[in-house]
């Protein structure tokens, strides 16, 4: 585990007080920390090691940055902060206590004036066999994000979300074949509707599993034992955020369970930003790089107010010294 740098600690187990500590070393975590140490905060960002993106061999849509494999993005970000002083500890934060004390399992205590969670999300898919195993490879969600590298082949939509059919309609988009699987899905007649007049044929049956061989996918077998060719197939998953953190701070929820926050990811306890997809589950990389920046520029006003207080304050107080 990489340690906090110079500063020392003011007990066995407690650091120096940190700027910000940020938990969650992807683009939106990283990006808050760039800013923020660029405008000489002393940042510290923990990370469990735990992207989203893991299986995905390349990222796309991030100009610049457009088929870059996830991982040596965010190994050239922790590079570019570490630059800058940025201390990165690998390690999972155990719990964030009010004010801000940042417990690390089994190691020791940061203490922060303010913390950013970019611990993003993880992606919950249905038992179906070979489902899991696929992921990211030619089983995928983000029609942005992959559709374009299966552009015009034969490609599946797993009814297994009340998003599926949209997903089905979008995807047509990139291809003329394209299948929607209802699996244990009630279709109603105005959605076999749209799926017909835009082209998408809708086979009936439950899913069995997916047919692999030769590490590529072939297709989807039903319960029936039909096998319907298909070279990748598009699933809606169950979004999970690991979102543990703020609502152990007591953030505020809104009406789907996700935390609250303003457009610069502040959310209802002061002090406390969430970015990424721990808090907008369709930010993409380049969006949660984004989100982290804006969260920096809200993060270093509010540090400069309460700067500001406690100067005033100082200064009064000597004022007030030399005159008695």
């Amino acid at each position: 585990m990489a340690g906090p740098g110079a500063g020392g600690a003011s007990g066995s187990d407690v650091y120096d007080v940190y700027d910000v500590v940020v938990v969650g070393a992807g683009a939106a975590g990283l990006n808050a920390a760039l800013v923020l140490a660029r405008a000489r905060r002393r940042v510290a960002v923990v990370d469990a090691g735990q992207p989203r993106n893991a299986p995905a061999e390349e990222m796309r849509g991030f100009l610049s940055r457009d088929g870059m494999p996830p991982a040596a993005l965010l190994a050239v970000g922790r590079e570019e902060v570490a630059g800058y002083g940025v201390d990165l500890i690998d390690a999972r934060v155990d719990h964030i206590d009010p004010g801000f004390l940042v417990h690390l399992a089994g190691g020791p205590v940061l203490h922060a004036r303010r913390v950013v969670v970019a611990t993003g999300l993880r992606d919950g898919l249905p038992e179906i066999p070979g489902l899991a195993e696929r992921w990211g490879r030619d089983v995928l969600h983000c029609p942005y994000c992959h559709a374009y590298e299966v552009r015009d082949r034969p490609l599946g939509v797993l009814g297994t979300h009340p998003g599926a059919v949209n997903h089905a309609l979008l995807l047509r988009q990139w291809s003329d074949d394209v299948v929607f699987f209802p699996h244990t899905m009630d279709l109603a007649d105005g959605e076999r509707e749209q799926l017909a007049a835009r082209g998408v044929r809708v086979v009936e049956g439950a899913v069995k599993w997916l047919v692999v061989d030769g590490d590529r996918l072939r297709g989807v077998e039903l319960a029936g034992g039909r096998v319907v060719p298909r070279e990748a197939v598009f699933v809606f998953p169950r979004m999970v955020p690991r979102d543990a953190l703020l609502f152990g701070l007591g953030c505020a929820r809104d009406g789907n369970g996700w935390v609250t926050t303003d457009r610069f990811g502040g959310t209802s306890v002061p002090g406390v930003w969430a970015v990424g997809n721990v808090a907008d589950p369709r930010a993409q990389v380049v969006t949660a790089a984004g989100q982290g920046s804006a969260a920096a520029f809200a993060i270093n006003h509010d540090l400069v107010e309460e700067d500001v207080r406690q100067a005033v304050e100082a200064h009064r107080a000597a004022a007030t010294a030399v005159t008695v």
